[in-house]
């Protein structure tokens, strides 16, 4: 398996309402897959490889990350921000950041005192994001000149290969939009209309997905995103979520959607017969782009497909490569065989 795509995905740099970065990447490899390319109103990259006008099946993955906006600049130059998206206070400390001024500026999160000088009471307090702020280590006219309120800011970190693992910030959800290109690229025919969509806007409420639905109007929708591994020391089982190394994930439902029963059995199917390995996923909080596909017109039958990743939401999120090839198939699989799903179009009418 090829990484320098996702390599290029993961290491870029674009949170919501900013993925014009991320942008040119999927364009550039979606290009000699599909029979056309839009990019829509809230910046959602849409390919459309053309079928028979009977099936329209609908593969989404978000491109936007997590991050922040600065929201103030102190008078010796010290960054404060707000979160965009849902941040782990506990995963800020001493990382390295980049703060998307006039030009990038290289930055790390600092904190008042160092745990030589703490008080015992100050020792048990729990960090809150408003305890951080950014360190440009340049002089306050400096910062001034080169960042305004607005600006925005992301985490610094490459993607390294660990044992069987890959790890880097924003897998969520890059690592997904690799593996709904590479699906794409190795299927092989298929009757159906296949449209892929790296979405904008999901990490602040699946809103690129529900415009680009709208906008498609699918018969079938499949969401790519990853889930949580907590198969980790300290956690009891029933709270792992899934494991890595399992397989991908077919997900059953979270709080955003409970995924059509009829479109499981048939996932469930296809990973049975093409031997690909596959686990069965709950996952208590969180969301997928199925949450905003689904609501499009009067409906849309719609799943989620997972990638089992340690470390959510941190700068180390890391997934296996044995599920990653196992997402990839099931997409294909999902791809080729789309047009065979038999599931409710549209309302009907009871007499």
């Amino acid at each position: 398996m090829g990484i320098a795509l996702l390599k290029q995905l993961v290491e870029a740099h674009g949170i919501a309402g900013r993925e014009e970065r991320i942008q040119p990447i999927v364009i550039e490899a979606m290009k000699p897959l599909v029979d056309e390319i839009r990019i829509d109103a809230l910046g959602n990259v849409v390919g459309h490889k053309r079928g028979d006008g009977q099936t329209r099946a609908v593969i989404m993955a978000h491109m936007d990350e997590i991050g922040f906006l600065v929201n103030h600049i102190d008078d010796k130059g010290f960054l404060r921000v707000l979160p965009v998206g849902g941040w782990d206070p506990r995963t800020m400390m001493a990382q390295r950041v980049i703060v998307h001024g006039r030009k990038d500026l290289p930055g790390m999160f600092g904190i008042p005192k160092p745990i030589h000088i703490l008080t015992d009471e100050e020792r048990r307090k729990v960090l809150q994001l408003s305890d951080y702020y950014i360190d440009l280590g340049l002089p306050v006219e400096t910062v001034k000149a080169q960042v305004q309120v607005g600006d925005w800011v992301t985490m610094d970190q490459d993607l390294l290969e660990v044992g069987d693992l890959y790890s880097s910030k924003t897998m969520d959800d890059r690592v997904s939009v690799y593996v709904m290109l590479e699906a794409l690229r190795a299927a092989r025919s298929t009757t159906a209309d296949i449209y892929v969509v790296a979405t904008t806007q999901e990490e602040v409420g699946l809103r690129g997905a529900q415009v680009a639905a709208f906008g498609i109007m699918p018969t079938v929708g499949l969401a790519l995103d990853i889930t949580l591994a907590v198969d980790t020391p300290g956690v009891p089982e029933q709270e792992h979520v899934t494991r890595l190394g399992a397989g991908t994930a077919i997900k059953i439902m979270d709080s955003s959607a409970i995924s059509d029963a009829k479109l499981v059995d048939f996932f469930r199917q296809m990973a049975v017969e093409r031997n690909i390995k596959h686990q069965i996923e709950i996952l208590p909080r969180g969301g997928t782009d199925a949450g905003g596909m689904q609501r499009a017109g009067a409906g849309v039958p719609v799943i989620t497909v997972s990638i089992p990743t340690r470390y959510v939401h941190s700068v180390v999120e890391s997934v296996h490569k044995g599920d990653l090839q196992a997402s990839i198939d099931l997409t294909q699989a999902f791809i080729e065989d789309a047009h065979k799903f038999k599931g409710q179009a549209g309302t009907v009418s009871i007499k």
